[in-house]
């Protein structure tokens, strides 16, 4: 039995249509992927650099300062922090700030601990869950 030219060129008409649409797809997904853990990244860089603001502010803000802030209200810290995290492009809305005085006082030298937790909102929806980011910064008061 002799095959014909034809019939093989004729049975493989339209899998380069099919290949292509695969390729693209893959592509595509890959593409949007790769674009929501660049903004999973530069997320967690900005709510890091937010935690650092906020424990600056609260070293800055010890008790011997004219406007200190300290256990009693942290209320000027969150501000700080919610003021900076607005870089990231995410509604800040779900983002918890918990600012620690491990001494219980703003007294210098003791220490201050600044925590941003935050759910973290795909731009686009995937089929798996992103992790909750969280960002932690520590330093001792100064003033």
């Amino acid at each position: 039995m002799k095959l014909c030219a034809c019939k093989i060129k004729n049975s493989q008409r339209g899998s380069a249509l099919i290949e292509m649409a695969l390729s693209i797809l893959v592509t595509m997904f890959l593409m949007f992927w790769v674009f929501e853990m660049v903004m999973l990244v530069y997320t967690y860089s900005v709510l890091a650099d937010a935690a650092k603001e906020g424990v600056r502010y609260a070293i800055v803000h010890g008790s011997n300062n004219s406007i200190p802030s300290g256990p009693g209200d942290t209320s000027a810290i969150e501000d700080v922090v919610n003021s900076y995290a607005k870089l990231s492009l995410h509604d800040i809305s779900g983002m918890a700030v918990t600012p620690t005085y491990f001494d219980s006082d703003n007294q210098s030298p003791h220490r201050v601990q600044v925590t941003v937790t935050y759910s973290y909102i795909p731009y686009i929806p995937l089929p798996f869950t992103l992790p909750t980011i969280k960002a932690t910064a520590q330093g001792r008061i100064v003033n």
